[in-house]
């Protein structure tokens, strides 16, 4: 009896080692810390823009409803955050990719403006805040296929066996990732 008390004790122990009872959490944390870092490249993207908009407003008077729609998009696109704990919410994923992504179709349409003005575009600031926002645009689509990555992780392992096991104990449920933008396979039309 003693014995068989002993291999079932292994059993459980081997099975806890072997399953991984740190790893569902562990994960969640690093979808999180991935998601901080989406949302720390949007807000630099965010605090970029009111200085561009006034470098633009300084050089050139241009449509007045192209700077209004950058101001309003940004102004709605920092309204839109996601709490780590709706990560697995679709609804809420989906409603942050559209605050976002009205922000980058104004961008769009700014630097299409500013085309028409060769002396910003040839402006030492201008050309300084345009290649941080590229950098930044850049750095956004670095950090949101990092987290499409570490959500990837995530979603096997809680959908996964042995995971499946302790996704069920801790309630973890599989996260949110990015979708393409419905148009986006398409290149834009640039006209000069």
């Amino acid at each position: 009896m003693n014995r068989i008390w002993w291999i079932v004790a292994f059993a459980v122990v081997a099975f806890f080692i072997v399953s991984g009872v740190n790893t569902i959490p562990t994960l969640d944390e690093k979808v999180n810390a991935s998601w901080s870092q989406v949302q720390n490249e949007y807000q630099r993207r965010s605090d970029l823009i009111p200085n561009l908009v006034e470098t633009v407003k300084g050089y050139a008077n241009f449509e007045k409803s192209t700077l209004t729609d950058v101001i309003n998009a940004r102004a709605n696109a920092t309204k839109v955050n996601i709490a780590p704990e709706k990560l697995s919410d679709p609804q809420a994923m989906q409603q942050f990719e559209q605050a976002q992504g009205t922000l980058t179709s104004a961008l769009s349409r700014l630097m299409v403006v500013v085309e028409r003005y060769p002396d910003l575009k040839a402006n030492q600031n201008f050309i300084a805040l345009q290649s941080q926002l590229e950098g930044t645009e850049n750095r956004i689509a670095v950090a949101r296929r990092d987290y499409i990555a570490t959500v990837q992780d995530y979603n096997i392992r809680v959908r996964t066996f042995p995971g499946i096991i302790w996704a069920r104990l801790y309630g973890a449920q599989p996260k949110q990732t990015f979708t393409a933008t419905e148009g986006s396979d398409k290149p834009p039309a640039v006209k000069f």
